[in-house]
């Protein structure tokens, strides 16, 4: 900001010059004393300048509405909605947010600093602020392999970069207790710190705080939720595509507490968002859980900037950014515009903000690489036993079970069986085609025929499939190297539908309008190879191959323990 667009702002809020823009008689949401209050609100360079009586070169008559701050996602990993920043900003702004705080380690395992590079780029042309919190584990963990590696030195540059605040989720808890000089020098690149407190005890919450981790995204019960706010933890409450944590932990959410409450979405499918919302559908949710409506839009809004130091967001008052809603009713947070810096942006659903001419894309294609398959690549030795270590999937969670049962085994080798819902599955390393394959069996799935293999597979990004037969799973993973990178869907041996995600395996170059009608493609597909509808397949599939989530998953160097933190075999060896 100059001196004279400082000068002008105080002109105006002493109401010597005309705002460029005054919006009148609306009820004002005010986060600081939760009340609604009334007044004009005067808007000069994008900043509210003044709240009573004020003239403006425009002028709106907001009688009968309600005018409330703009909404903050306070964790969200913009590459799972698989289309780039500016598409995602035209899909989320017309839900009411306004600023996210975007994660951006789905690209950087795949592309390191040309993907961060890449993100960083492109939301510089969006109208939507996106704030950055750098990876922390770039690989997740040593026990699989990425496309990149990014140390501590190789985040230094990027934390100078203006929209870089911190250090993203740290979810190599090990390192932390630990105290690995690698992580060590991560966390004292910054105080502002994510934490991923998955599973973790009241001790390990205690080493969390002493580390200067700040947040966690990853409680699934109100009891886990408790254990951080005592702890002096933010706690953001996650609703997205796959992990459905939301009504739960708003059971522990009171008047006293909130305040150190934020709403996330993490991972969510464009369709989701665009069919259900954003944040705008976790604050709506509250309210219809008995939390009050002011208090249900401080937490997606004021709260999450004071948690971020984000001070000129989140609120309606002088100095503010001027990212406001205009809501035809309070209750149900029904969006009648969006202004972003003063300016509307966003009208009865629909983006009508200005549009940007593409990114270049060259330094993050062509990531998928794989060694040959042949029709034995996809073999579990059974190792003499008919017994085998299970990943059981929780449908809308992301913890799994370890089960431990019978499956079959068909010249000393485990086969899948469609009737007992027991499914090969395989993580195939797509970087530096190595040739790794990670081997096992979930349960759960319910595909009757065929398979579905993607490259979005958190975090590494490696090819994950899981199919009735090992001819379609090899189809599926051949398909995908073709379309360097996306979902695909096979039946009999041939690709019924698929979506080309040419951005580092995990984004498109469309326009989020043709990917969402590519996902409807897909999404009646799965219906003809059985798959249920009770959750998201391609999404949950994604996360079986996450090492840092409780409590059987796979990566490309095999079945992974996370209780024990160590790869086992898929056979239960009995002593």
């Amino acid at each position: 900001m100059t001196k004279a667009q400082l000068k002008n702002r105080i002109d105006v809020a002493n109401k010597q010059r005309k705002a460029d823009l005054v919006i009148r008689n609306a009820s004002i949401v005010n986060v600081f004393t939760k009340t609604l209050t009334t007044g004009d609100v005067a808007i000069s360079d994008g900043i509210i300048v003044g709240i009573g009586d004020y003239k403006g070169v425009k002028e709106i008559d907001a009688t009968g509405k309600f005018l409330a701050p703009g909404l903050i996602d306070a964790h969200v990993h913009i590459e799972s909605s698989m289309v780039t920043p500016q598409q995602f900003s035209q899909v989320v702004l017309p839900h009411g947010v306004t600023t996210v705080i975007a994660d951006p380690h789905e690209i950087a395992n795949v592309s390191g600093t040309n993907g961060l590079e890449f993100m960083l780029m492109d939301a510089e042309a969006t109208l939507l602020d996106i704030q950055f919190m750098l990876p922390s584990c770039v690989p997740a963990t040593s026990f699989e392999n990425a496309g990149a590696c990014l140390a501590a030195e190789d985040l230094v540059p990027f934390m100078r970069r203006d929209g870089v605040l911190g250090l993203a989720e740290v979810m190599d808890f090990p390192a932390v207790l630990r105290g690995d000089e690698a992580m060590l020098d991560k966390l004292l690149l910054n105080r502002q710190i994510d934490g991923h407190a998955a599973g973790l005890t009241e001790n390990d919450i205690n080493v969390y705080g002493t580390a200067g981790i700040l947040t966690d995204h990853e409680c699934v019960t109100k009891e886990e939720m408790m254990m951080r706010l005592e702890r002096g933890m933010y706690v953001m409450l996650r609703e997205g595509s796959v992990a459905k944590n939301l009504l739960a932990l708003l059971e522990g959410v009171t008047e006293q507490n909130a305040h150190r409450c934020l709403f996330c979405t993490d991972d969510k499918h464009l369709d989701d968002m665009i069919e259900e919302g954003s944040v705008d559908y976790n604050v709506r949710t509250a309210i219809k859980q008995g939390i009050h409506p002011i208090t249900a839009i401080s937490m997606g809004s004021f709260n999450a900037a004071q948690c971020f130091g984000l001070h000129q967001k989140g609120a309606i008052a002088p100095g503010y950014d001027a990212d406001l809603l205009l809501l035809d009713d309070l209750e149900e947070l029904t969006i009648a515009e969006v202004y972003k810096d003063g300016q509307l942006v966003a009208q009865n659903g629909r983006y009508v903000g200005t549009l940007q001419e593409k990114s270049d894309t060259a330094t993050v294609k062509d990531t998928v690489r794989i060694a040959e398959l042949s029709k034995n690549s996809f073999q579990i030795p059974a190792s003499g036993s008919t017994k085998a270590h299970i990943i059981g999937i929780n449908p809308n969670n992301l913890i799994t079970e370890h089960l431990m049962q019978e499956a079959p085994v068909v010249d000393g080798f485990f086969v899948s069986d469609t009737e007992k819902d027991l499914l090969k599955i395989a993580v195939i390393e797509r970087h530096w085609a190595t040739g790794n394959i990670g081997l096992g069996i979930v349960h759960g799935f319910g595909l009757k025929n065929g398979a579905i293999a993607t490259t979005v597979a958190h975090d590494s990004h490696n090819i994950i499939a899981v199919g009735t037969t090992d001819r379609d799973i090899k189809t599926a993973a051949e398909a995908l190297e073709n379309l360097k990178g996306g979902l695909v869907i096979i039946q009999d041996g041939k690709v019924l539908a698929s979506l080309p995600l040419a951005i580092a395996g995990l984004m498109s170059e469309e326009p989020f309008d043709v990917v969402f009608e590519q996902l409807k493609v897909l999404d009646e597909s799965l219906k003809l190879i059985g798959a249920p509808t009770h959750f998201n397949a391609f999404l949950t599939l994604s996360f079986l191959s996450l090492p840092v989530i409780p409590k059987l998953k796979l990566t490309d160097c095999g079945l992974f323990d996370v209780a024990s933190f160590q790869h086992i075999p898929v056979a239960v060896i009995e002593e």
